[in-house]
């Protein structure tokens, strides 16, 4: 009878301790599995989301949106966000303070980042807002005939970007790799702000010479294709808008278009992502990394 017990007492003492060890290293697994990505997003004015309402009231100075795609990401992924992104940004601005009391972006980052995401280099050189305004002016000027943009800049936005702005990029991912060593970085392109060819319907709206809309495009390849480069390059993941958001630039109709028209648009800064282009942006970005 004692023997019987004894057993007893032992295949209890037994069960009971591998309960135990199966509930721990089950809340263990739940705890790990529910924390929260460490995510950080850095960048320029596509990142930020300038223009789109509601505004980051937190930092007027950068034109930030609380519905900008880092927003979108760390809404749908439960990412802890800390969202650093500043209208205006250059790649200077990562390692500099880009306002009075704006520190350098990098200085957001940490061992324990997980995720980076940005976009960058749009602003050097100022190359996209001097693209535009001299390709519009231009284009006013000729009454939307011929290429007077090309024909006056030929190269120069080119060279600028591959000699300036490429290089800058690889200096700035590689600031970013060296605070945020354990992170997956994603560099994101700029979606087409323009079509292939011209659209004449869409003059009013994108006052660019026919031959200059082209043009404006291939500017806008080169500079992707910097960002590419300088991403594979270090290391970080390209995420590539060339496919997705084409037939959506700002030449297409409210709700299609996820870039806004330089004229006449619904977005308080324009030639920049709307609501939807920021949501899109997002959604592909997640798509590219795994991310749900």
């Amino acid at each position: 009878m004692q023997k019987h017990v004894s057993r007893r007492n032992v295949m209890v003492t037994s069960c009971a301790l591998a309960g135990a060890i199966v509930l721990s290293l089950t809340a263990g697994g739940t705890a790990q599995a529910s924390d929260p990505l460490r995510y950080v997003a850095l960048g320029d004015s596509y990142s930020a989301g300038s223009g789109v309402l509601p505004v980051d009231t937190s930092n007027l100075l950068c034109l930030r949106s609380t519905a900008n795609y880092p927003h979108v990401i760390a809404d749908r992924t439960g990412a802890r966000l800390k969202d650093v992104t500043c209208g205006a940004a250059q790649t200077k601005d990562f390692t500099s303070s880009q306002y009075l009391g704006v520190p350098p972006q990098v200085n957001a980052l940490g061992a324990d980042t997980d995720l980076v995401t940005l976009t960058i280099g749009g602003n050097d050189n100022g190359t996209f807002i001097n693209a535009i305004t001299s390709c519009g002016s231009a284009g006013l000027l000729t009454a939307g005939k011929g290429s007077p943009c090309k024909d006056k800049h030929g190269s120069k936005f080119a060279d600028e970007i591959k000699n300036s702005t490429y290089p800058a990029l690889k200096n700035a991912l590689n600031a970013v790799r060296a605070k945020a060593p354990n992170a997956r970085i994603a560099v994101l392109g700029y979606p087409w702000i323009t079509p292939e060819k011209a659209d004449p319907s869409c003059y009013l709206k994108l006052p660019i010479a026919s031959g200059d809309v082209p043009y404006l495009r291939d500017v806008q390849t080169h500079l992707n294709a910097a960002v590419e480069r300088a991403s594979k390059e270090t290391g970080a993941t390209f995420v590539d808008f060339a496919e997705v958001s084409d037939g959506h630039d700002a030449c297409t109709p409210l709700g299609t278009r996820w870039i806004e028209p330089l004229l006449f648009g619904t977005s308080l800064v324009p030639v920049h992502p709307n609501a939807l282009g920021e949501r899109r942006m997002a959604e592909h970005t997640m798509e590219v990394l795994g991310l749900k």
